[in-house]
């Protein structure tokens, strides 16, 4: 396959529902996503990462600088592949997410031309795959109770509360109460440290599914420490960014549960070698969203298919997050959202919803 041209498109969707974040609340989602212009058709894929380095190093503009000036001139030649693209951009060190969108993009290209759905190309099986809803920080507990009681409306059947110190026990409290069958993780996002574990056991009168990520992501031995104090089981988010990694956590025992992200692990190839090292070691996996549209989202349902992918996804309806996708909507039914199986990703992009969430376009050639 030959890469002709690399559509390098910025969009914006208004969200639904805003977040709050270190860097100022969010409003819309400015996102990234990449055409692939081939020999062999066109392949869709979208960059995850956000418009400010809090979640991980990148940027959305640093993502789009390092493609540009390091990614795509490695793609020359007749006899590309997205498993030769790995080897072939391996000397440009980190920007994962970036080299995510490029990986997307070339799979979706090759796998339509073929008449292969991710879903297959990567070993998933399942036709609808479950699915959760993530569920930032309010300004009361109220405005929770009532933000959780919407999406188990909607038909979701597992809810992930954002804690950080002073916002912990008592929201999980209020909504445990509500909701005593009600399948409920949390997810930390760095937020503690060493002298929090005695504090974080308390969360273990809850019944949680599991705590995501409460340590900074290049401290596995607190994990490990915390892993060994508390009943509820430790998840691994920003810490899981390769397959060594990986392997280095599960052996140190610093989690029983992994969150997958194809963004932060540099792709779906890549994400699909770690889900088979962890189902191999018993550890369950599962997938984490980071505000995809339709296209990341589609891409997000094919892994999640895969046998070892246990516990319901951060995949989340369009609805959660956008009035207007650039994609057909996937509505949850029954908590669970369908598979694509069409070929590559399984989706069409609407031009004309694209074209009106455009705000530039930047064509690249090898």
């Amino acid at each position: 396959m030959r890469l002709e041209e690399l559509e390098l498109r910025r969009i914006s969707l208004p969200l639904v529902t805003p977040f709050r974040t270190s860097f100022g609340t969010q409003v819309e989602r400015d996102a990234l996503v990449v055409a692939a212009r081939t020999d062999a058709g066109v392949g869709w894929g979208e960059c995850t990462a956000l418009t400010w380095p809090g979640y991980s190093s990148e940027w959305i503009d640093g993502a789009q600088e390092v493609i540009r000036r390091f990614l795509v001139p490695l793609l020359g030649g007749d006899d590309l592949t997205a498993d030769r693209f790995h080897r072939r951009v391996a000397g440009v060190v980190g920007h994962p997410m970036a080299k995510a969108a490029l990986e997307l993009a070339l799979l979706d290209a090759e796998l339509r031309a073929g008449g292969t759905s991710l879903r297959d190309r990567l070993g998933g099986s399942r036709d609808r795959v479950e699915v959760g809803v993530s569920v930032g920080i309010t300004d009361t507990l109220a405005e929770l109770v009532d933000l959780v009681a919407g999406y188990v409306d909607d038909g979701y059947t597992r809810v992930k509360l954002k804690i950080e110190p002073g916002w912990d026990l008592e929201p999980v409290r209020a909504v445990r109460e509500r909701w005593p069958e009600l399948r409920l993780q949390v997810d930390a996002n760095t937020a503690y440290g060493p002298g929090d574990l005695d504090h974080l056991a308390g969360l273990d009168a809850f019944d949680l599914l599991l705590i995501e990520q409460p340590f900074p992501e290049d401290d596995l031995l607190t994990h490990r420490a915390l892993a060994r104090h508390i009943a509820t089981p430790v998840c691994l988010d920003e810490s899981i960014t390769s397959l060594a990694v990986t392997a280095t956590a599960i052996e140190l025992g610093a989690c029983s549960v992994v969150n997958i992200k194809p963004g932060r692990i540099g792709g779906y190839l890549p994400s699909a070698a770690i889900h088979d090292l962890c189902r191999a070691a018993g550890v369950a996996v599962w997938c984490g969203g980071m505000l995809e549209t339709g296209i990341g989202r589609a891409a997000n349902l094919a892994l999640a298919s895969l046998p070892g992918f246990t516990l319901p996804g951060d995949i989340s309806g369009t609805a959660r997050y956008y009035h207007h996708d650039v994609t057909a909507p996937f509505v949850v039914e029954g908590g669970t959202l369908p598979v694509p199986t069409g070929p590559g990703i399984g989706v069409d992009v609407d031009a004309e919803a694209l074209a009106a969430a455009t705000t530039s376009v930047e064509v690249l050639r090898p």
